[in-house]
């Protein structure tokens, strides 16, 4: 959409994982800045909005919150419909959450493509890392091998509650939607942009990979 020069992108990104995982603390962290103990556990699906506006263009990233218990049900395929991205959350303190992140992306790349046929850009969230975990998951090397075996475009260790890396998961999913949009990528540099957006903060993922 293109409103007098200014233009207008609306990206549907989804927010998937195991119950629990802190999706919902993830996006009221990114949208509002707050964080709370008490969320409530998602029931189906839930809707947030955010806006960023970069040199002429605003984008508005519409942030759908899956409950984690969807991934059961039939309804994913409705949730995950026009969807141009996503994240997928785990607990650092539950390494099981992380094995069911296999079953997710699986989900996710069974029930969407883009366009042009290829799967949207995922970006993987090691959350609750405020707990201090680094012992427990060793090397980055382990869930950098796991991210390339399952096509992420990149991962970040975060935390809702202290608020560590939300802004730049975020930044770096939006890269490589709108890369994947425009197609300016060149093979195998997921992490260059063209045109560049002036307002883009220089974040560099803790991992981003070749197609």
């Amino acid at each position: 959409m293109m409103l007098n020069n200014h233009k207008e992108h609306l990206y549907k990104i989804l927010v998937i994982g195991d119950l629990g995982v802190g999706k919902t603390s993830i996006i009221k962290r990114y949208v509002q800045q707050t964080f709370s103990t008490n969320y409530r556990a998602t029931i189906g699906v839930d809707f947030a909005l955010k806006v960023l506006n970069w040199n002429s263009e605003t984008f508005r990233l519409q942030l759908w919150d899956i409950a984690g218990q969807e991934r059961f049900g039939n309804m994913t395929r409705v949730y995950y419909r026009e969807a141009v991205g996503a994240f997928i959350v785990f607990d650092v303190t539950r390494p099981a959450t992380l094995d069911a992140v296999t079953k997710w992306k699986a989900d996710l790349d069974s029930k969407l493509t883009l366009s042009d046929g290829k799967n949207v850009s995922a970006v993987l969230l090691a959350n609750k890392w405020d707990h201090g975990f680094e012992a427990l998951w060793g090397s980055d090397s382990r869930i950098e091998q796991f991210c390339r075996d399952h096509g992420f475009v990149g991962w970040f260790k975060t935390s809702a509650k202290d608020n560590i890396n939300i802004d730049e998961a975020a930044d770096c999913l939006v890269k490589h939607i709108i890369a994947s949009e425009k197609d300016v990528l060149k093979p195998g540099v997921l992490d260059t942009v063209s045109p560049r957006l002036g307002s883009l903060k220089e974040t560099t993922c803790s991992g981003c990979f070749k197609g």
